[in-house]
């Protein structure tokens, strides 16, 4: 199974045998992929009923829920890491939820599609700024050239 690029950032990211949270995990591939290569403990949380039962079927532990509402049903660094791929422009409040993201995780890592296909946007500067004032411990932009990319992983 081949993994989009930055979800294969973000495997090489995370420690083998660490717990991870995947908001708006889709299918579960992320998921999937760290279990079977890192060993990790991982949960999943979406609003899509479908990828929900895809999650189950794959064997993923899931939760339905929506990210506008937070996170509050997980309690204070319970994981190791919390990861967003592809989904923080679609969050109503993004302040709110990188919050809920480095109260939950010792570290976050949030991924984001970077349509204009320059380096970084405008917006997208916007959540960079964000995620570094929030402490977010990793970010990129998707379709910026690998080299780029590392440039702006932040260890």
């Amino acid at each position: 199974m081949s993994l989009r690029t930055d979800l294969a950032l973000i495997s090489d990211w995370i420690i083998p045998d660490s717990r991870v949270l995947d908001l708006g995990c889709g299918d579960g591939t992320l998921l999937v992929h760290l279990r079977d290569t890192r060993h990790v403990t991982g949960y999943g949380l979406d609003i899509d009923q479908e990828k929900l039962i895809r999650c189950i079927e794959a064997g993923i532990h899931v939760i339905q829920g929506d990210l506008d509402e937070g996170l509050c049903d997980f309690s204070d660094h319970t994981f190791d890491y919390v990861v967003l791929t592809q989904t923080l422009q679609a969050i109503h409040r993004p302040d709110h939820l990188l919050l809920e993201m480095m109260r939950v995780g010792r570290e976050a890592i949030v991924t984001f599609a970077n349509r204009a296909f320059i380096c970084f946007s405008e917006v997208a500067c916007r959540y960079l700024m964000l995620c570094q004032t929030y402490g977010i411990g990793r970010i990129i932009s998707i379709y910026a050239p690998l080299q780029i990319l590392s440039n702006y992983a932040t260890n």
